[in-house]
């Protein structure tokens, strides 16, 4: 076997696990309003045993109704008799597949607002403001020890259900972590000050529970390794951490990164590579006996089985790669890892739980709707169908149409296929994107479509097949308005045609017009080739609408080239000499550039989608060919309308 390490049996206390790797704990908000565990959660959670991990550590758990609620909406809880049963189902379901199961119980402190918990106010070690300007409520003895006795009361009905651990939430700025960190704790009492004071309020969590659940059910905490913030714990404090916690007697520690002041570093967006937080993982490691499991932002399975060989841990954290790919650890088990659909660390998950939806993801559109592609229906019957693009709408579309039976062609007018990917991969660190475009691309092969390459998808082509079908996913062109004077002059550029190599911009004083990702992305880019940088922005400010952490990101990517920033400022010409710009106030701005990159979104290819439609009767439209969208858009688009696709 290829990763010897990585599906090599392990123990967690008494708890013998069938591989070392751990779907590691994401909320995926598929709850019920009162907490409890519905179908459409266990069936997620059923997809990702099916696929061969060894151990699933659940979605944070609610212990507290009081003030411990609206973390993230929709998640579960473990506070009443009601909420046992659907655990039971769930690990009776997980087991099936000799997967076993821990849940995760938490109080998120002042992560939670009070609109969630009748008006009370969140609650923290000490009365301080919380990023969402709600001022806490700092918590008594009296209170700390109440909400002791709800950890424990929920970690008795895990047991009672069958679970087979309770995993502690001691890290990301949660309530125990929030007495765990100098940052937020400035108490003077018995639960403030010394770190052995910062630390009685999870002694007291982890003895009581301990008590009462017996000393061979296994129990575990998850800790920041390193807070990464001036005034929090560090790498050495979590060393220290550490061992105490192993010295109170639990049987794992989970090391994950950061506070929520800092959660990039523990939901990293797609400029941080596999493995940059190792040696937080590898210091504890080193200092404990008891078992580690650790997240690395691994994507790939031979990443993950250098983490094992080099001793960084003991089991290997994979949570939003099992998003992506719920069949990860099975593919790389018998030697299909090229076929893993890889995380491409876009946060699509994170932007969706932060606008009170259930988890989606973008390259698997099955994501979090499991229940709903549980039955493949194969009626093909060797019908001929094309697909007219082979972007990742196209490719997913293809993939589902053969799946179903039907003799498919997908045409390609370019040399490869992946579509926009093939531009989306050219900024510095987005290798990500190659890798997923590889797993796709295996996948066409494997399930048999005939691809066309440097073809058009032309009338001719298309009659000469006999189809009873065709999807359209031909994708978008730049956006160029023919009404802007000087649209068309010799030194204005798309993205694609930079990005593609066909246009060569390297040293030059280019103005990028439009802060959409794209712009801001192609002006990393630029950047790095040693471009001087100008960004104008219509709206009221760069990179409007973008999820904050991944804008935050691109903007850190962007930082070291210093471009001139232009929100509020609307192109209005374009000349030999650069571009004339209008602020809000209606003034002419001169911008001199050398070049002037157009990054001003896309649009359909009409003409494609007309002459499809004119022609044929059974026409399916996807992602871009309809509007404007992202990946998440487009493979939601091509997987949902292949699997309904009738003739």
């Amino acid at each position: 076997m290829k990763f010897q390490k990585l599906f090599q049996r392990g123990k967690i206390g008494n708890l013998d696990i069938k591989n070392r790797i751990v779907m590691t704990s994401m909320v995926p908000a598929m709850g019920t309003a009162n907490g409890e565990i519905t179908d459409e959660y266990i069936r997620y959670y059923e997809e990702r045993a099916k696929g061969g991990t060894g151990l699933i550590i659940t979605g944070a758990a609610s212990i507290d109704d009081e003030t411990g609620r609206g973390g993230v909406t929709h998640s579960v809880a473990v506070t009443n008799r009601n909420h046992q049963k659907p655990m039971e189902k769930l690990a009776r379901v997980l087991h099936k597949y000799d997967t076993k199961v821990f849940m995760q119980l938490v109080h998120p402190g002042k992560e939670t607002h009070s609109i969630f918990n009748d008006g009370k106010a969140p609650v923290a070690p000490s009365a301080i403001m919380t990023r969402h300007g709600e001022m806490t409520h700092a918590l008594t003895v009296e209170e700390i020890k109440a909400i002791v006795k709800k950890f424990v009361n929920g970690a008795v009905l895990v047991k009672a259900a069958g679970v087979d651990g309770v995993e502690i939430h001691g890290a990301h700025g949660y309530l125990l972590n929030e007495f765990m960190t100098p940052l937020f704790n400035k108490r003077e009492d018995e639960y403030g000050g010394s770190f052995e004071n910062r630390m009685r309020f999870i002694t007291e969590v982890y003895q009581g529970i301990r008590q009462a659940v017996g000393e061979h059910y296994p129990v575990g905490v998850r800790i920041s390794g390193d807070e990464f913030i001036e005034g929090g714990n560090t790498t050495e404090d979590g060393v220290k951490i550490a061992k105490y916690m192993e010295e109170l007697g639990v049987d794992w520690i989970n090391v994950t990164v950061g506070v929520q002041e800092t959660s990039h570093f523990n939901r990293e967006p797609a400029s941080f590579q596999q493995g940059w937080k190792k040696n937080v993982a590898k210091s504890i490691k080193a200092a404990v006996n008891v078992p580690v499991i650790a997240v690395n932002t691994i994507k790939k399975p031979d990443f993950a089985e250098s983490m094992l060989q080099e001793g960084v841990c003991d089991f290997i954290g994979l949570a939003r790669g099992q998003l992506a790919d719920p069949f990860w650890a099975n593919k790389a088990k018998s030697g299909n890892e090229d076929e893993i659909r890889t995380c491409i660390s876009c946060l699509v998950c994170f932007e969706e739980l932060a606008s009170g939806r259930h988890m989606k993801c973008s390259v698997n559109p099955k994501m979090g709707r499991e229940a709903e592609f549980d039955h493949l229906n194969k009626n093909g019957n060797n019908q001929p169908v094309a697909v007219v693009g082979g972007g990742p709408g196209g490719m997913e579309a293809a993939v589902v149409l053969a799946k179903r039976g039907f003799d498919v062609t997908l045409f390609e007018k370019s040399e490869q296929l992946g579509g926009q990917l093939n531009y989306a991969n050219k900024p510095p660190l987005k290798e990500k994107i190659t890798w997923l475009m590889e797993g796709m691309i295996a996948q066409v092969k494997k399930a048999g479509v005939k691809v066309k390459l440097n073809t058009e998808a032309t009338l001719e082509e298309l009659k000469a097949l006999n189809l009873v079908g065709v999807f359209v996913c031909c994708g978008s062109d730049p956006i160029r308005p023919g009404a802007i004077e000087g649209i068309f002059n010799d030194n204005v550029y798309t993205v694609p045609e930079v990005l593609s190599g066909k246009k060569v911009l390297d040293g030059k004083d280019v103005v990028v017009i439009g802060s959409g990702l794209a712009g801001l992305e192609t002006a990393v880019y630029l950047g790095d080739k040693g471009c001087t940088l100008s960004i104008v922005e219509m709206k009221d400010a760069i990179g409007e609408g973008i999820f904050i952490t991944v804008l935050q990101d691109v903007l850190r990517e962007l930082e070291p080239y210093s471009p001139k920033m232009y929100p509020k400022h609307k192109l209005s010409k374009v000349t030999k000499e650069g571009v004339e710009v209008t602020d809000e106030k209606g003034e002419v701005v001169t911008i001199k550039a050398e070049a002037v990159l157009l990054a001003m979104g896309v649009k359909p290819r009409k003409e494609v989608v007309e002459m499809v439609q004119s022609n044929f009767d059974n026409v399916v439209l996807v992602g871009d060919s309809i509007k404007d969208g992202r990946i998440v858009d487009a493979t939601r688009d091509g997987c949902t309308k292949a699997w309904v696709f009738e003739v």
